[in-house]
């Protein structure tokens, strides 16, 4: 593994993001008397110094609605990111939200809810529901505490709208519903910008996998707690399109995308920023860039049992919930023949008593050593493995919660461990275990791997898998896995 990831190491986001799947219709009492409109009624969630979580509640009137568009203005210096349960496009200041697939129609009586985050504090203003105005709605006059998450400012502007507040902000300092599960089931990961990347559109279109996990953003290799691809100082997420163009094609073909910070070589973030909150506010520079909902946090190498880097991690994960509380977190980890090390253990435990909520376990099931005359086989006994030990260290969860919280990840073809080989009948092996135990995620590193050596590469290469395939054979086995 670390001969691969060293070589692995070394979107803006386009509106019209495919993103996970999340509340269900919220019924509502029924209209009585005479005909009444649907509406819609604004609240905000959270609130901070350079911007604020806010939620759309969609509401039918006597009439069912088949499908809803809202749409708003917000005042210069606010832009609308990361959004959840609808579709966006922006022109200007001008913001419009669609339904999702599963949550357009909306019966007489009853409601739905979208969300989104914004940059800056203006509030929406001229919002139009189906072409006629919101109407109704509440703008809280409370902000949330600072308690461990960022200042709370009021927010001066107003909308023409939302006037009688009707509802509080909640004083909980974390989200008062937990994020959805995932939604990436399937998801290998892609260097966007390294290791001879293929043309995302056409791999999609050859393998059907259409979600993947982006690596990596790092600090720069000079150091300074700012995003950039693969640590590239040349490369700075904020100034980045052609990893954002890549994002755009990925939703627009139906898929979404997780962006990895840390991999095995290079400087993590969480080692280059000073405290938490410059942390936290670099992790949201690229949550904010590419509209994202979810992250992965890929701790190795000397990273991994470091305790102040890692509780600084935490807390500004802690601190990102707070934010964007639809975000999906995962955490990867290496293994060992008997499962997750003391250090992952302590990491996961430490995650915990930080209050730091972490949705998915992905285990890094190569480069531990496995015999390749029974890879598939003896993956399976350190995953359930790793599964006893996810059982002690999370009793909140039952058995099956454990496996929905675990993800496999697999290295196609040769790793960097001589002892190990993952064929396309491993692979397939494998995704029977995936399917039979409902795991959260099955991946691979890495679709740039999924294709054969046309040149000498020596054992293990970042750009071809070392054995003899068809391309994108790893994706296709991979592709079958929907949860």
């Amino acid at each position: 593994m670390k001969t691969i990831r060293r070589l692995r190491r070394t979107v803006a986001l386009t509106v019209g993001a495919l993103l996970l799947p999340a509340a269900a219709l919220l019924v509502t009492s029924q209209f009585a008397g005479a005909a009444t409109s649907a509406s819609a009624g604004f609240t905000q969630a959270s609130v901070w110094d350079s911007g604020y979580t806010a939620s759309y509640r969609i509401t039918a009137g006597t009439t069912a609605l088949a499908s809803w568009k809202l749409e708003f203005d917000l005042p210069p210096g606010t832009t609308a990111g990361t959004y959840w349960d609808s579709l966006m496009t922006a022109s200007g200041n001008h913001y419009v939200f669609t339904n999702r697939e599963y949550n357009g129609s909306v019966a007489a009586g009853a409601s739905t809810s979208f969300g989104f985050n914004a940059a800056g504090n203006g509030l929406p203003l001229n919002c139009l529901l189906n072409g006629q105005p919101c109407g109704g709605g509440t703008v809280p006059t409370s902000t949330v505490p600072t308690s461990t998450g960022p200042t709370s400012t009021t927010p001066t502007s107003s909308t023409t709208t939302p006037t009688t507040p009707t509802s509080t902000v909640p004083t909980s300092t974390t989200p008062t519903t937990p994020p959805p599960a995932g939604g990436m089931t399937a998801a290998p990961y892609y260097m966007p910008l390294d290791n001879d990347p293929q043309d995302i559109g056409a791999a999609i279109v050859a393998s059907g996998q259409k979600s993947y996990i982006l690596a990596f953003v790092l600090a720069p290799s000079g150091g300074g707690c700012t995003p950039t691809w693969d640590g590239n100082s040349a490369q700075p997420v904020s100034a980045d399109t052609a990893v954002a163009a890549k994002v755009a094609q990925i939703r627009q073909a139906g898929g979404d995308v997780s962006v990895s910070f840390g991999g095995y070589n290079g400087l993590e973030l969480g080692a280059a920023c000073g405290d938490a909150t410059s942390l936290a506010n670099a992790y949201q520079a690229v949550i904010t860039k590419y509209s994202l909902t979810h992250i992965d946090l890929d701790i190795e190498g000397d990273d991994l049992g470091d305790v102040s880097g890692e509780t600084k991690r935490f807390q500004a994960i802690k601190t990102l919930k707070q934010r964007n509380p639809n975000l999906h977190v995962t955490l990867t980890l290496p293994v060992t023949t008997i499962g997750l090390s003391d250090l992952g253990r302590a990491e996961i435990q430490r995650a915990k008593d930080l209050g730091a909520s972490i949705d998915l376990y992905k285990e890094m099931a190569f480069d531990y050593g496995g015999p390749a005359a029974s890879m598939a086989d003896d993956v399976k006994k350190v995953m359930e493995s790793v599964h006893g030990q996810l059982k002690t260290l999370r009793p909140d969860l039952d058995d099956a919660g454990v496996y929905a919280h675990t993800g496999l990840i697999l290295m196609n073809g040769h790793t960097d461990q001589p002892s190990e080989l993952f064929t396309q009948e491993t692979f397939r092996a494998l995704l029977g275990y995936v399917q039979a135990h409902r795991l959260g995620r099955f991946s691979f590193w890495a679709l740039n791997r999924d294709r054969v050596c046309t040149v000498p590469t020596g054992w293990a290469d970042g750009k071809c898998s070392s054995v003899s395939q068809q391309p994108y054979d790893f994706s296709k086995i991979v592709a079958q896995y929907q949860g």
